[in-house]
């Protein structure tokens, strides 16, 4: 399962992301997700965990959790919504 959690600390990295879920479960993958231009976090990031039960645990136990001064958001990760929009195709213009 995918899980998303919000609000994280900005100093907080990768490897504590994983950290704070495995008490629950092996961790597959955790990444915060980062702003390309900065390099800063975003303040939100993924896990993801194999086991539906332990993701579902760790849902329930860590939101809205105090992490380094923050409550974090934690539930289970929506997929990406279409941004709509028409598709378009680019042609030469004719004169």
């Amino acid at each position: 399962m995918n899980v998303y959690v919000g609000n994280l600390p900005y100093g907080m990295t990768d490897d504590e992301l994983r950290a704070l879920f495995q008490e629950f479960g092996e961790v597959s993958r955790a990444q915060i997700v980062i702003d390309k231009p900065t390099g800063r976090s975003k303040g939100f990031g993924f896990v993801e965990m194999a086991d539906n039960a332990q993701a579902e645990e760790a849902i329930k136990s860590l939101n809205d959790k105090m992490v380094k001064g923050r409550n974090i958001k934690v539930n289970q990760a929506r997929p990406r919504e279409d941004r709509g929009g028409e598709k378009r195709s680019f042609r030469p213009r004719e004169y």
